[in-house]
Protein backbone atom coordinates (compact mmCIF):
# COMPACT_ATOMS: atom_id res chain seq x y z
CA UNK A 1 0.00 0.00 0.00
CA UNK A 2 1.36 3.37 -0.89
CA UNK A 3 1.59 6.21 0.72
CA UNK A 4 -2.30 8.25 0.96
CA UNK A 5 -0.88 11.61 0.64
CA UNK A 6 0.38 10.12 -2.74
CA UNK A 7 -2.72 8.77 -3.77
CA UNK A 8 -4.38 11.98 -3.15
CA UNK A 9 -1.77 14.22 -4.11
CA UNK A 10 -2.55 12.39 -7.59
CA UNK A 11 -6.34 12.41 -7.32
CA UNK A 12 -5.77 16.44 -6.92
CA UNK A 13 -3.96 16.64 -10.39
CA UNK A 14 -6.46 14.39 -11.82
CA UNK A 15 -8.96 17.39 -10.82
CA UNK A 16 -7.24 20.25 -12.19
CA UNK A 17 -6.03 18.21 -15.15
CA UNK A 18 -9.49 18.43 -15.89
CA UNK A 19 -10.63 22.08 -14.88
CA UNK A 20 -7.37 23.44 -17.36
CA UNK A 21 -7.70 21.20 -19.97
CA UNK A 22 -9.88 23.53 -22.23
CA UNK A 23 -7.63 26.46 -21.75
CA UNK A 24 -4.81 24.44 -22.14
CA UNK A 25 -5.90 23.29 -25.61
CA UNK A 26 -7.14 26.43 -26.73
CA UNK A 27 -3.66 27.83 -25.45
CA UNK A 28 -1.65 25.14 -27.19
CA UNK A 29 -3.86 25.31 -30.61
CA UNK A 30 -2.68 29.17 -30.60
CA UNK A 31 1.24 28.32 -29.77
CA UNK A 32 1.52 25.72 -32.25
CA UNK A 33 -0.25 27.76 -35.63
CA UNK A 34 1.73 28.47 -37.85
CA UNK A 35 -0.30 31.00 -39.28
CA UNK A 36 -0.59 33.41 -37.10
CA UNK A 37 2.49 36.15 -35.63
CA UNK A 38 4.87 35.09 -33.37
CA UNK A 39 4.04 37.61 -30.89
CA UNK A 40 0.43 36.30 -30.83
CA UNK A 41 2.14 32.66 -30.62
CA UNK A 42 4.80 33.56 -27.81
CA UNK A 43 2.14 35.28 -25.52
CA UNK A 44 0.20 32.15 -25.98
CA UNK A 45 3.07 30.54 -24.72
CA UNK A 46 3.39 32.65 -21.56
CA UNK A 47 0.12 32.56 -20.74
CA UNK A 48 0.54 28.73 -20.78
CA UNK A 49 3.47 29.05 -18.42
CA UNK A 50 1.46 30.93 -16.03
CA UNK A 51 -1.06 27.90 -15.64
CA UNK A 52 -0.82 25.33 -12.96
CA UNK A 53 2.29 22.64 -13.22
CA UNK A 54 -0.18 19.98 -11.82
CA UNK A 55 -2.46 20.30 -14.64
CA UNK A 56 -0.68 19.59 -17.07
CA UNK A 57 -2.30 15.46 -18.45
CA UNK A 58 1.65 14.17 -18.37
CA UNK A 59 2.31 15.03 -14.79
CA UNK A 60 -0.25 12.24 -14.15
CA UNK A 61 1.00 9.06 -12.48
CA UNK A 62 -0.96 5.70 -12.96
CA UNK A 63 -1.52 4.06 -9.73
CA UNK A 64 -3.03 0.56 -8.79
CA UNK A 65 -6.77 1.28 -8.10
CA UNK A 66 -6.75 -1.32 -5.17
CA UNK A 67 -3.17 -0.54 -3.62
CA UNK A 68 -1.95 2.85 -5.14
CA UNK A 69 1.07 1.33 -6.34
CA UNK A 70 2.39 3.14 -9.13
CA UNK A 71 4.75 0.64 -10.98
CA UNK A 72 3.65 -2.22 -13.01
CA UNK A 73 0.40 -0.80 -13.45
CA UNK A 74 -2.04 -2.81 -16.67
CA UNK A 75 -3.78 0.05 -17.93
CA UNK A 76 -6.60 -2.04 -19.14
CA UNK A 77 -7.80 -3.68 -15.95
CA UNK A 78 -6.07 -0.49 -13.94
CA UNK A 79 -4.83 -2.44 -11.37
CA UNK A 80 -1.02 -3.53 -10.90
CA UNK A 81 0.52 -6.70 -11.04
CA UNK A 82 0.38 -7.51 -7.53
CA UNK A 83 -3.38 -6.94 -7.11
CA UNK A 84 -3.74 -8.95 -10.56
CA UNK A 85 -2.68 -11.97 -9.52
CA UNK A 86 -4.28 -12.26 -6.15
CA UNK A 87 -7.73 -11.33 -7.67
CA UNK A 88 -7.01 -13.87 -10.27
CA UNK A 89 -5.84 -16.73 -7.43
CA UNK A 90 -9.35 -15.75 -6.44
CA UNK A 91 -10.94 -16.32 -9.47
CA UNK A 92 -12.50 -12.76 -9.60
CA UNK A 93 -11.34 -11.95 -12.93
CA UNK A 94 -13.00 -13.58 -15.51
CA UNK A 95 -10.92 -15.42 -18.40
CA UNK A 96 -7.51 -15.55 -16.18
CA UNK A 97 -5.69 -18.77 -15.58
CA UNK A 98 -3.17 -19.16 -13.78
CA UNK A 99 -0.44 -20.71 -16.39
CA UNK A 100 0.93 -24.25 -14.67
CA UNK A 101 3.72 -26.79 -16.84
Amino acid sequence: MSKKSSVEKNEARKTLVKRFAAKRKALLDIANNDALEMEERFEARLKLAELPRNSSATRIRNRCGMTGRPRAFYRKMGISRIALRELGNRGLIPGLVKSSW
